[in-house]
């Protein structure tokens, strides 16, 4: 299968954004239909190992028609509620999807998407936070919002994970997964990446130089998110004019670094990478029809990892697997590819 060339812009993310409306007030909606949901965390709710979580919300943002069905959306670690691009806001993660008569469908659908725990603005430290935790929050802003059953669950990368442990915990919440680039488990190899980089930023910290380390830490991010074949296409190998300069990948590297440097906090890195490899479900406690798309050259989650998955899953609806020159980050490159399997998924499901 080939799939068409598509640009080099960058991993989009979103920086946090300030919610400022008082817990039990809804936000005004936005031009577009699109406004946050602030939920409050119970004060008993306490992670899997035991924490608290040292945030007062859980907040959430509803794009698209009011009344219409309700789809949620998650992404990688460094997404989050704004997946459609507005002209108030400026942002969006995944406008390649999520738009008026896009794949999801803004004119039919409602989009639901939220920050994942921990929020940086209340982090003083790391906290132990399971995927699974990450769906139990989820679930509050659901109840919150009144709404029993989503038309579909739509999760990429670490947002695939949070998919399937909430239909692990909430077998008859979701009436379809499509989980794109995520498996049922983390595997060694991805760990051992993030295991450095998570040292990395340790060493950082200890030594005063945090935002450093947040810059060193995205850089090695970066070359496990995309491929060997992208970055022979894209770089020279011209050598610099003496030992110690950049070769033109490792200016590259260092731009995305330092682009990165202040979007996150070390404790929130921490907690967000262990995370993704703390992450575990049981494929065949899974009893939501799925849809898996997985990418034969994401070093991440590797496609034998998504193989059996599909294998295990007693209710796979569709496995679609194909070639990328983008690795990892073929969710967010590969729009036409990715949008006319959700684009398939999506048909019957009644506006």
């Amino acid at each position: 299968m080939t799939l068409a060339e598509t640009s080099l812009l960058e991993e989009p993310f979103c920086r946090p954004q300030p919610i400022d409306t008082p817990a039990g007030h809804e936000p005004t909606r936005e031009r577009g239909g699109a406004r946050d949901v602030i939920v409050p965390i119970p004060a008993d709710f306490r992670l899997a190992s035991g924490e608290k979580l040292n945030q007062p919300n859980i907040v959430g943002r509803l794009h698209g028609r009011v009344g219409a069905p309700v789809v949620v959306v998650a992404g990688g670690i460094s997404a989050g509620r704004f997946v459609h691009r507005t002209e108030t806001n400026g942002l969006g993660w995944w406008s390649g999807a999520v738009s008026v008569r896009g794949p999801i469908d803004l004119s039919r659908f409602q989009v639901l998407a939220v920050d994942f725990a921990p929020g940086a603005e209340f982090l003083d430290k790391a906290v132990t936070i399971t995927t699974h935790d990450q769906a139990r929050l989820l679930a509050l802003v659901l109840n919150h919002l009144r709404i029993e059953r989503v038309a579909a669950f739509v999760g990429c990368s670490y947002g695939g994970m949070v998919g399937l442990a909430f239909a692990e915990l909430f077998p008859d919440r979701a009436e379809q997964l499509i989980i794109v680039s995520a498996a049922h488990r983390a595997h060694p190899q991805a760990t051992a990446w993030r295991g450095i980089q998570r040292r990395i930023l340790q060493f950082a910290v200890a030594a005063g130089r945090p935002e450093e380390g947040v810059a060193l830490a995205r850089e090695l991010a970066m070359t496990t998110y995309r491929t060997a074949e992208e970055f022979h296409d894209r770089f020279e190998t011209t050598a610099p004019a003496a030992v110690g300069g950049a070769y033109p990948v490792c200016d590259y590297l260092t731009a995305r670094g330092q682009a990165y440097r202040t979007h996150t906090t070390p404790a929130r890195w921490l907690s967000m990478s262990d995370s993704l490899d703390r992450h575990s479900v049981t494929p065949e406690a899974i009893k939501t029809p799925v849809t898996l798309i997985g990418f034969t050259s994401d070093r991440l989650v590797p496609i034998d990892d998504i193989r059996e998955l599909a294998a295990r899953l007693p209710t796979l609806w569709r496995f679609v697997e194909a070639p990328s020159l983008f690795g990892h980050d073929a969710f967010l490159k590969e729009d036409a590819f990715v949008g006319d399997i959700l684009r398939a998924a999506f048909k019957d499901i009644k506006a």
